[in-house]
């Protein structure tokens, strides 16, 4: 009996998990995926239905099951009426969230706080919503203040030419505009913690996925309306069942000798914008900008079809050769990225790759 009640939530979670995802026909996809007959995933189906974890639109042939949401709550609070972020967590949030893993907790509470110490700290502006919906599969969180807007504010305080510079330095982390009080790991370590964040602030926006397809567009929580609007938006999605820690997320970006935060990956498609290629010395040295900062630096190429000879020079044989205590490699290099750092790494360039690229 164990062994079946094991199947048996192995099941529900299996349709809890892919419900959201095209095709539609959860039906075929259960049965195909476990060896059963339509009756029988329709059994699955009617206790996820009993116990309100799903809902149904239509009727037989149109007939479509979605996630049924068990907590739909928000709140909104003028900045200056909040004590503290951890009052506000312990108070508010932590209840509303009901009864989840201690894990998943955890990085709720790491989550949360961070993002709303940077609304009270940061943003210069008078208030703050908080939007939370969960379903018996996940949990989704925005918060959104109505500041001066958290990429504007990294180009005045670094001296950006751009503000879509700064969606690079929030990629690479430690970037912080108020040093002394901050380390600059908030944002960093949240993006890597969730299933999915974004943050959109006027026409910029960052983000990070544990996968590459995510169920819900953030444009729907934030609004579109938000892309031009003042004010910064986050919004974090989180599975109700993940089973890392925060933790682990923290050692993932510590070296051996040093268990600080002294090892970093880079999605390197955010050095580029619009339609430009990655071409230049100029933009290589963008990218590279205070990776001193770091011992361990991992160039994820991921989404980069090519890269140039100068900006593969600048940063697989100058930058290599100029700073000899900071380890450097690629990985997710496609054919023409990796032909391109072997043209100008020569008999070093294995040393430069990750080992999945080796």
């Amino acid at each position: 009996m164990t062994n079946i009640r094991h199947c048996s939530g192995e099941i529900r979670q299996f349709i809890l998990e892919h419900v959201v995802e095209p095709p539609r026909d959860i039906v075929t996809v259960t049965a195909q995926a476990f060896g059963l007959t339509r009756q029988g995933v329709h059994r699955h189906l009617q206790r996820l239905l009993r116990d309100q974890a799903l809902s149904v639109l239509g009727t037989t042939r149109n007939r479509r099951y979605t996630l049924r949401p068990r907590t739909a709550w928000m709140e909104d609070h003028a900045l200056s009426d909040i004590v503290g972020e951890d009052v506000l967590w312990s108070r508010d949030i932590r209840p509303v969230l009901g009864h989840l893993p201690a894990n998943v907790l955890d990085i709720w509470q790491y989550g949360f706080t961070e993002m709303m110490n940077n609304a009270l700290e940061h943003s210069a502006g008078q208030r703050v919503g908080v939007v939370v919906t969960q379903t018996a599969f996940h949990t989704q969180m925005l918060i959104a203040d109505d500041g001066e807007g958290i990429f504007r504010k990294l180009q005045r305080e670094l001296g950006l030419a751009d503000e879509r510079h700064a969606d690079l330095e929030l990629g690479k982390g430690k970037v912080t505009t108020d040093p002394v009080h901050h380390s600059g790991v908030g944002i960093f370590f949240t993006s890597r913690m969730f299933d999915h964040f974004t943050i959109l602030s006027g026409n910029v926006s960052f983000a990070h996925h544990r996968e590459q397809e995510y169920p819900d567009d953030p444009l729907y929580w934030i609004g579109k309306e938000q892309q031009f609007a003042p004010g910064t938006a986050v919004w974090i999605d989180l599975k109700n069942t993940v089973i890392w820690t925060t933790k682990e997320v923290f050692d993932q970006f510590s070296t051996d000798e040093d268990y600080g935060f002294t090892k970093t990956v880079v999605p390197v498609h955010l050095a580029q914008y619009g339609d430009e290629k990655l071409v230049s010395r100029s933009q290589a040295k963008r990218l590279l900008a205070s990776m001193e900062r770091f011992r361990v630096v991992l160039l994820d190429f991921a989404g980069v079809e090519t890269i140039g000879q100068a900006f593969a020079d600048e940063v697989f044989r100058v930058f290599v050769m100029t700073h000899p205590k900071i380890a450097l490699y690629a990985e997710h290099a496609n054919m023409a990225v990796l032909q391109m750092i072997r043209h100008v790494a020569g008999a070093r360039a294995d040393d430069l790759l990750a080992d999945e690229e080796a």
